[in-house]
């Protein structure tokens, strides 16, 4: 493979994409196991076998297409079952379980940082690194990425995103009901948000300014452990 080929650019994306969804949604499950509701595990859906859990255009697709154009990139899985109402404390065992999936996602950004400073650190500095460490170090790099803005992305209040589980579960009764009937109108306003606004207007970049300045940040103090990690003649 060319390093700046499409073949090159789709795999160093839909490797970490795959992974990081993956492991969002599987969270899901975990969590909800662990309080009480064992429908993820029921229905088999607590496997880390991508095949389970991957929707083809939006796994793979649709998180190429954005990498290829330049935009930023974001995509889904077949969500796990999840049903709250088995749940042992239902109203903050939603919280925990909505909170699972950007957790995973931040812990496993961490973990590429740590795979890059260890990469670094096995890597002979004076030798033109091989394909294979280029492959490793650009899948290792968005996976720190994408995690970053996956977990991130998660986190915004609309529905049917992780964020918006947890403002129900944090507002009370009266108010989280009234906030849960958005949900039914939480694709429209996504599909808005997502393509519709970036179309009509491309100099707003609304998920850029929502999203960009937290994942920059936590992507900064990151590097700084990367480089920790690959030694101190390297920071």
């Amino acid at each position: 493979m060319n390093p700046d080929g499409i073949i090159w650019s789709i795999a160093t994306v839909a490797i970490p994409m795959i992974l990081a969804i993956v492991f969002h949604e599987v969270a899901h499950g975990w969590m909800a196991r662990a309080l009480g509701d064992p429908t993820a595990a029921e229905a088999n859906r607590l496997s880390l076998n991508p095949l389970r859990h991957v929707d083809p255009f939006g796994t793979i697709i649709l998180p190429g297409l954005l990498k290829l154009t330049g935009a930023p990139v974001f995509g889904w899985a077949k969500p796990v079952p999840v049903d709250f109402r088995r749940l042992r404390n239902p109203r903050w065992g939603m919280v925990a379980v909505a909170a699972a999936g950007p957790g995973i996602n931040f812990i496993l950004a961490a973990v590429a940082a740590i795979g890059l400073g260890l990469l670094v650190r096995a890597t002979d500095g004076s030798v033109e690194p091989g394909l294979p460490v280029l492959f490793l170090a650009d899948n290792l790099r968005n996976f720190l990425l994408v995690n970053l803005f996956l977990g991130t992305f998660n986190l915004l209040p609309i529905p049917p995103f992780d964020g918006s589980r947890i403002v129900m579960g944090i507002l009370p009764a009266p108010l989280a009901h009234a906030y849960g009937k958005i949900e039914r109108y939480g694709l429209l306003v996504v599909f808005a948000i997502l393509v519709i606004l970036p179309y009509l207007m491309p100099e707003l970049r609304l998920v850029e300014r929502l999203v960009g300045p937290p994942v920059q940040w936590m992507a900064a103090h990151l590097a700084q452990l990367a480089a920790a990690v690959a030694g101190p003649e390297l920071m």
